[in-house]
C-alpha cells in the first residue's frame, strides 16, 4: 500500500488534516501524520503518528522549552529541522511515497524544508496561500508541486474541499505511481550523465553529448541560470548521476563578482562529494551575468560590458577575478573524493572570447590558469591544456572521451535513476 506523509501544523490546522487523513483513506493509501505544531494541539485534533514532541526531539530540542521562550521565529525554525530529520527518515524507512502539506506561510516554511531534503522523484506537494507568487524560496532547486489554496486554510468549506478534494487526489495517484516504482523497477536504462551549458557554450555541449550518446550515456543537461547549476549539484547527491560533464561553470564568476545568476557557494562541490567522476571546463568564465543595461551596478560602468539580449548584460571578468576563479576551482577540485579532470581550452572560453570577439582577453584567461594550475598542484585532480577554443568540436569529443574513461575506471558505469 502506498504511504502518504503529512506534515501540518495541528495547532491550527488540525480540522483540515482530519479531513486530509480521512480522504486520502479512502482512496487506498496508508497516512502517517507528523504534527509540526509549536503550541499545544485544541481538543478534537487527530492524534499525530509522529507527534510535536518527537519532532522536536529529532532536532535536539524541547518542545516545551521552545513554547517557553517565545520566540516563534525559533520555535518554527526548530520545528522545521525535526520535519527534515523525520521525513528523510521515513524515505529512509519505506515509509513514505509522497509528501502532502497544507499551509499558511509558517507551515509553508516547514513543509518545504522537509521536501527539499528529499531526493529528486519522491512526489511532493504542497497547497500553499503563498503559491501565487514568487515561490523560489521555497521550491528551491527540487522538483515540489505548489498548488495555491485560492481561500484561506481555514476550515473546510465548498471551495476549500475541492481544492484540497484535488490535492488529495494527486497525492495519492502520486504515492501509488511512486510505489511501484519503487517496488517494482524497470531494468536500468542508460547512464546518466549531468551536463552544464550555456547559450555561448552550446556547440561544445552539443558535440559532447552527441559523442556520449554514441558511447551508451543519455545526457541531461542544465541551463547554468543559478537554479540550473544547484539542480545539477543536487542529482549530483541524490545517486541519480554516473559522472559529470562540467564544461559550463560560469555561475563561479557570478557569486564571485556578484552577477545574478550565482548558483550559491557550494557549486562545483557535489561531485567531488559523491564521488563521481567529473571533467570540468571554465566555460563562460569570462563573463557576469546581469539584466538589463539599466540594472548593472553602478561602480561597474567603466567594465567592458555586453548587451546580449535586452534582458542580458555580460560583463568581461578582468585578469584579477579570473586569477580567483582559478584558485577557487582548483580548491574545489582538489577535495574531490571521486576522479575529476580539468580541461582549459587555450583558445577561449566562450563564443565571444575568441580572436576578434568582443571577450576576447588571453591575458585575463591565462591568469585564472596559472592560479587554476598552482591549486591544483600535488593533488590527483589531472589538468589538461588544450590547443583549442571550448567550442571546438575536437576539444567537446576529447572531454566526454575522458569522462568516459574516468566513469568506467571508476566502475560507476551502472549508476542511473
Amino acid at each position: 500500500m502506498a504511504t502518504v506523509v503529512l506534515v501540518g501544523t495541528l495547532d491550527t490546522k488540525g480540522a483540515e488534516y482530519a479531513w486530509l487523513s480521512a480522504r486520502l483513506r479512502e482512496s487506498g493509501c496508508d497516512v502517517v501524520l507528523v504534527d509540526a505544531g509549536v503550541l499545544p494541539p485544541p481538543a478534537g485534533t487527530p492524534t499525530a503518528d509522529i507527534d510535536a514532541t518527537a519532532v522536536a526531539h529529532r532536532a535536539g530540542h524541547d518542545l516545551g522549552a521552545l513554547r517557553g521562550a517565545g520566540d516563534r521565529g525559533a520555535a518554527v525554525a526548530a520545528m522545521a529541522e525535526g520535519v527534515e530529520l523525520v521525513v528523510g527518515d521515513l524515505h529512509r524507512e519505506g515509509r513514505l511515497h509522497a509528501v502532502l502539506a497544507v499551509a499558511g506561510s509558517g507551515g509553508s516554511f516547514i513543509a518545504a524544508r522537509a521536501m527539499r531534503a528529499l531526493p529528486v522523484g519522491v512526489p511532493k506537494l504542497l497547497v500553499s496561500t503563498m503559491a501565487s507568487g514568487d515561490v523560489s524560496p521555497y521550491v528551491g532547486s527540487s522538483d515540489i508541486t505548489m498548488m495555491y489554496s485560492v481561500v484561506d486554510v481555514a476550515g473546510i468549506n465548498s471551495v476549500s474541499s475541492r481544492i484540497l478534494g484535488n490535492a488529495v487526489a494527486a497525492a495519492a495517484g502520486m504515492a501509488a505511481h511512486h510505489e511501484q516504482s519503487v517496488n517494482h523497477p524497470r531494468p536500468h536504462g542508460r547512464p546518466l550523465i549531468g551536463a552544464s551549458m550555456f547559450g555561448v557554450t552550446t556547440p561544445a555541449v552539443d558535440a559532447a553529448r552527441q559523442r556520449l550518446d554514441e558511447l551508451g550515456y543519455e545526457v541531461l543537461v542544465f541551463h547554468a541560470t543559478g537554479a540550473g547549476g544547484r539542480a545539477l549539484e543536487k542529482l549530483a547527491v541524490g545517486g541519480f548521476l554516473a559522472g559529470v560533464l562540467d564544461l559550463t561553470t560560469t555561475e563561479l564568476a557570478d557569486e564571485l563578482v556578484g552577477g545574478v545568476l550565482s548558483a550559491g557557494s557550494d557549486r562545483l562541490t557535489a561531485a567531488g562529494r559523491a564521488g563521481l567522476a567529473q571533467v570540468v571546463a571554465p566555460g563562460a568564465l569570462d563573463m557576469v551575468n546581469f539584466g538589463a543595461g539599466e540594472t548593472v551596478p553602478e561602480r561597474f560602468a567603466e567594465r567592458r560590458l555586453l548587451v546580449h539580449n535586452p534582458t542580458v548584460t555580460l560583463m568581461r571578468t578582468t585578469a584579477d577575478e579570473m586569477a580567483e576563479l582559478g584558485t577557487l576551482m582548483g580548491r574545489k577540485l582538489a577535495s574531490a573524493h571521486g576522479p575529476a579532470a580539468v580541461f582549459w581550452p587555450l583558445g577561449g572560453l566562450s563564443a565571444v572570447d575568441a580572436p576578434n570577439g568582443p571577450f576576447h582577453d588571453p591575458e585575463a584567461d591565462a591568469a585564472g590558469l596559472a592560479s587554476l594550475r598552482a591549486a591544483l598542484k600535488g593533488s590527483a585532480v589531472e589538468l589538461r591544456e588544450i590547443d583549442a577554443h571550448l567550442n571546438d568540436p575536437s576539444f567537446a569529443v576529447a572531454a566526454a572521451d575522458h569522462l568516459h574513461q574516468l566513469i568506467t575506471a571508476h566502475g560507476r558505469i551502472h549508476a542511473n535513476v
